[in-house]
């Protein structure tokens, strides 16, 4: 005779709170976590874990870090219909990121089907006539933007179709997006490099991040150093094509006469370039130059010296995904931007300016 099989704690009072939801026992705003641990006798952990399972139902709307849940409009259970949604990457490269191999997971797992565009937006030039045909071409219910230029997600945000920005620059915009708010994090960096000696600081952001107008980030970097008394111009935030040709023209004219003594590295990319053009050359890090990346890589958890860099949990943000795709599948607009929280984890690669 084979075991009986019960509902396990967590879906137990995932069970419950969907019943008080439907049935009106909370209105509006949901209780905090610690709250309705106490209330129904769990642990704080399992509450989570419930109140997650609602958001992918689309009972419950996140708003953010220590923010308290809303509540949706509901009067039952909604049954998330499939949805094919395609992924819209920036680069080649992204297909092996480990936040990408989770969305796909998890937008699967709650029933939908993913296509991964064939040409990303950097291969295109992020030209919009070439997007277009593609997505033309395409049969999705909704597109995930990767990393879109101002001017990609202004197009897609004008279509029909619903879209959701996976990071870019959607301030302002009529779509859903999330992203990590490097904002504070980037004032960080900026702060500790200037307090180590170091006045020629420089940038390497890709073209969607400078034009048509620096991004938030950027904007904090370059205001960061004009409160410092340094001088800002084109040097702190070079122009450079977004190809590996232009990234090696641009390093190659930075050190030609006064090069500088810390650079900060926009994608983990950009940083292994600039770390081999540096190694080349016979220039130390951090001895000669320090290196900081805005972004994490599995890789440098092996590295030695330890690598400066820019974290981000992307847990919420690929559940922020998963929710909105619930949300467009049973025919509720979602177009709610959320930001997730960064920080600066200090490394050897940063030291005090030559």
């Amino acid at each position: 005779m084979p075991s009986p099989k019960f509902p396990t704690i967590a879906k137990q009072v995932t069970a419950h709170i969907r019943e008080g939801l439907t049935s009106g026992h909370w209105r509006r705003i949901m209780p905090g976590r610690n709250l309705l641990a106490q209330e129904l006798g769990v642990s704080p952990k399992t509450v989570d874990l419930a109140l997650k399972k609602l958001e992918s139902e689309g009972l419950l709307l996140e708003q953010g870090p220590g923010r308290r849940r809303l509540i949706a409009n509901v009067s039952g259970p909604k049954t998330v219909r499939s949805m094919r949604v395609a992924l819209q990457l920036s680069a080649s490269v992204n297909r092996s990121q480990n936040y990408i191999i989770r969305l796909e997971r998890e937008l699967k797992e709650a029933g939908h089907s993913v296509i991964q565009s064939a040409r990303p937006l950097i291969a295109m030039g992020m030209d919009l006539e070439r997007i277009r045909q593609l997505v033309e071409a395409t049969e999705a219910d909704g597109w995930v933007i990767l990393s879109g230029s101002r001017s990609v997600l202004e197009w897609f945000a004008a279509r029909p179709e619903p879209s959701f920005a996976f990071f870019g620059r959607r301030d302002g915009l009529s779509i859903a997006g999330v992203g990590p708010n490097k904002v504070p994090a980037f004032v960080k960096v900026t702060r500790e490099l200037i307090d180590l000696g170091h006045r020629r600081i420089t940038l390497l952001a890709r073209s969607r991040r400078r034009l048509p107008k620096p991004g938030r980030s950027e904007q904090a970097f370059l205001d960061e150093l004009e409160a410092n008394d340094l001088p800002v111009g084109d040097f702190n935030l070079p122009d450079w094509e977004d190809s590996k040709a232009g990234l090696q023209q641009c390093l190659f004219s930075l050190f030609q006469v006064t090069p500088p003594t810390a650079l900060i590295c926009e994608e983990s990319l950009v940083y292994a370039a600039a770390l081999q053009f540096l190694s080349a050359r016979g220039l130390r890090v951090p001895g000669d130059v320090s290196l900081v990346c805005s972004d994490a890589d599995p890789t440098f958890e092996w590295s030695e010296p330890t690598v400066a860099h820019i974290r981000w949990d992307p847990q919420p943000v690929v559940r922020r995904v998963v929710q909105w795709a619930n949300n467009v599948s049973q025919g509720l607009q979602d177009k709610r931007q959320t930001a997730t929280k960064a920080e600066f984890i200090p490394g050897g690669t940063i030291g005090p300016a030559p």
